[in-house]
């Protein structure tokens, strides 16, 4: 049996409601607390799984909204309560995982931090494995590392990173520095990056010694970095933590980690990054989804629902039934239909991604009953 990474602990960030896949993940039940795979599991505790073997159920961190500690615990009754870092509201992912290597270099000094979303379905563990421990040995010798996953199609939905020099670590035959981060390009770019490669999809996950990427925050977002202080300060007195989460948290920079830490670490090259030679995905919009539960075939109709009753002739795409209704498709190519008890979303993949357009258009209408 393989042993868990000695100075290694895991980070789940399990934030956001997913809101391309609406109005399957609410506010009330986000994205990682769904099966999108037909596991018989949520993403959540799938992640968890993976993560074990790597870092010891006691060596595992959340990082949630406090509207979802019970079905967190619920997911993941290994956690422990220490290790359960609870936001007020949504800051984004550098306060998220910020907040993390914060309390958790306070307790361990020299420890190395992998943040890991709760959301993304990854396939090949013995892979996954082997990629996470070359990153935690590149994080030893002081870079933030990050895992790029080799482009398998030209694709519009994620970001890409572009590698350039390998790097010579041990334990990390794989490990190149990252010469820039790119974000979601057109088709015809995708299609250039596909050809070429040296660009890898940015699979948002960060592998560091916490002291290094506190001091690039310090250095970049130094405002962030003190109320995250101030915040893993009081964390582990249970008197003193309610109050200051309430006055610091609030007001902490709103800003993603690529931003933050990521990019400004590339530029200074010491930004690293491990293909990952696994199969990933991020779940990302309905479109994605379907492609996950038809395995890639195109003509088929991907069917989610316990008790789904579905009537197709010559349909394809993805049908979500939350409720007792017989939904009939007939002839209709790539078409989305989700069915839930208050709401119902009809679209086609190739228009997945402006789900999340629905979403805000409900938020300014104040029609929150469904978000």
């Amino acid at each position: 049996m393989v042993e868990p990474i000695q100075d290694f602990y895991a980070v789940i960030p399990a934030g956001g409601i997913g809101s391309r896949l609406w109005p399957l993940s609410r506010a009330d039940a986000p994205k990682f607390l769904h099966d999108l795979t037909g596991s018989g599991q949520t993403l959540l505790r799938d992640t968890w799984d993976r993560l074990e073997p790597l870092a010891g159920g006691e060596r595992i961190a959340v990082v949630t909204g406090r509207a979802h500690r019970a079905a967190v615990e619920r997911e993941l009754p290994g956690v422990p309560d220490k290790n359960v870092f609870l936001e007020s509201e949504p800051r984004d992912s550098s306060a998220a995982i910020g907040l993390a290597a914060a309390i958790l270099s306070r307790r361990e000094p020299d420890v190395i931090i992998g943040s890991f979303a709760a959301d993304h379905v990854i396939r090949g563990t013995q892979v996954f494995d082997w990629a996470v421990r070359q990153a935690v040995a590149t994080a030893r010798e002081g870079y933030i590392c990050t895992i790029g996953i080799p482009p398998v199609e030209p694709s519009v939905g994620f970001g890409y990173i572009k590698k350039s020099g390998e790097l010579v670590v041990e334990g990390a035959p794989e490990a190149a520095l990252v010469e820039r981060f790119v974000e979601k390009p057109d088709l015809e770019t995708a299609k250039a990056y596909f050809s070429d490669r040296s660009y890898l999809w940015n699979a948002g996950m960060f592998i560091t010694r916490a002291d290094v990427l506190l001091a690039e925050l310090a250095q970049n977002e130094p405002e962030l970095h003190a109320g995250l202080m101030e915040l893993a300060e009081a964390w582990d007195d249970r008197d003193a933590r309610g109050p200051v989460v309430d006055r610091v948290w609030p007001n902490l920079k709103k800003i993603a980690i690529d931003y933050a830490v990521a990019e400004p670490a590339a530029e200074k090259g010491r930004l690293a990054v491990i293909p990952g030679h696994f199969d990933w995905d991020d779940v990302g919009d309905f479109a994605s989804l379907a492609k996950l539960n038809s395995h890639g075939r195109g003509n088929d109709l991907a069917i989610l629902g316990e008790n789904a009753r579905i009537l197709a002739d010559a349909a394809s795409g993805i049908v979500v039934s939350q409720t007792n209704r017989v939904i009939s498709l007939i002839g209709v190519k790539d078409i989305v239909v989700v069915d839930t008890p208050d709401a119902l979303l009809v679209t086609t993949s190739e228009h997945a991604q402006r789900v999340k357009g629905v979403v805000d258009a409900l938020k300014v209408n104040g029609r929150s009953e469904v978000l």
